[in-house]
């Protein structure tokens, strides 16, 4: 509490200081004073932004993303607006530099803003005002840009620029959590970890709005929040291969299906659900003795599935004989 005491503190000398600018700094605006980077994997096109801060819910305020368009990272004494603005922007044609300038031209409180974009080129631009809290930098080239501020060393963006440019066999999202892994090594945030979060974007645009976030994950309040955002991450990667499955089931090819869930299952052990969809597939697929047995060992863990089992049937979604049915509620 103390360190968000001292930050309204500075927000409202601010204001004494030059009246004209009282709209721009309230003690009610997001101070998300944090580290992030937005990147582009070349090879596929897709984009990705991460950050981690000390404040609540981080993601849902720094970080911005449109398929075929780009991402941004607005943070420091944010202004929210320049993710949507941003992004709208570029995809008038705007590059990010001619955007973040247009938006920073218009913005009497610039000097306290920090703010990256990047484009479905791998063009980027980033900003840090001359009044963001120490240490504040940032480092930017072709597909990526990394930015900080209050961070407990000068070396956070240094090992940031460094953990992206060593990972480059990587997922776009595993190297960019890698990233922040790197940044917290070299001090991170000076206040501490309270929240992470990520997201990817295809670098081509999608047709349906809701399909447009390939990856949008976040940890609101955690005492690790880049670990726990790990975890997710990988979750999120275990049903890929279970989504996986159920496709190859669409496409006949039963034996790529089986081993996409059990790579899903190897990935999280002790997930029921996983286990569960593996065996009514199989029991679908004339493998009901097998799923049996392993409907079984769900049942023994957890006897609500028994019962979920029994209503599949009228779903259509467990399509076998009766005397079957029988053999897979046991």
């Amino acid at each position: 509490m103390k360190s968000i005491k001292n930050i309204l503190v500075y927000s409202y000398i601010l204001i004494i200081a030059t009246p004209a600018l009282a709209q721009v700094y309230k003690t009610t605006s997001p101070l998300a004073h944090t580290f992030s980077i937005v990147a582009r994997d070349p090879k596929t096109g897709e984009m990705a932004a991460a950050v981690q801060s000390h404040w609540f819910s981080v993601g849902s305020l720094v970080i911005w993303g449109k398929s075929g368009v780009g991402v941004v990272a607005t943070q420091s004494f944010i202004k929210k607006s320049y993710g949507p603005l941003g992004l709208q922007l570029m995809e008038q044609g705007k590059s990010p530099q001619d955007a973040l300038n247009e938006l920073l031209k218009k913005d009497a409180g610039r000097e306290v803003r920090q703010v990256a974009f990047l484009n479905a080129k791998g063009e980027t631009a980033v900003y840090t005002g001359k009044s963001c809290i120490e240490f504040a930098r940032d480092i930017h080239g072709a597909n990526f840009s990394v930015q900080s501020n209050m961070m407990l060393t000068n070396q956070v963006c240094i090992a940031m620029q460094r953990a992206w440019l060593k990972n480059t066999n990587m997922p776009l999202a595993e190297r960019v959590l890698e990233c922040l892994k790197a940044a917290q090594g070299a001090g991170g945030d000076i206040r501490g970890r309270q929240a992470a979060a990520i997201i990817e974007v295809s670098g081509k645009p999608v047709k349906d709005i809701a399909d447009d976030k390939l990856i949008d994950l976040r940890v609101e309040d955690s005492s690790d929040p880049i670990i726990e955002l790990a975890r997710l991450l990988k979750l999120h990667r275990a049903y890929e291969h279970m989504n996986n499955g159920d496709l190859q089931v669409e496409k006949g090819n039963m034996p790529q299906a089986m081993l996409e869930y059990s790579t899903a299952e190897k990935m999280f052990p002790s997930n029921l659900e996983m286990k569960y969809w593996h065996a009514i597939t199989l029991a679908n697929n004339k493998g009901v003795k097998q799923a049996a047995a392993m409907l079984k060992d769900i049942y023994a863990k957890d006897p609500n599935w028994r019962e979920l089992t029994r209503r599949l049937p009228k779903a259509g979604q467990l399509t076998v004989s009766p005397a079957d049915l029988k053999l897979l509620l046991q």
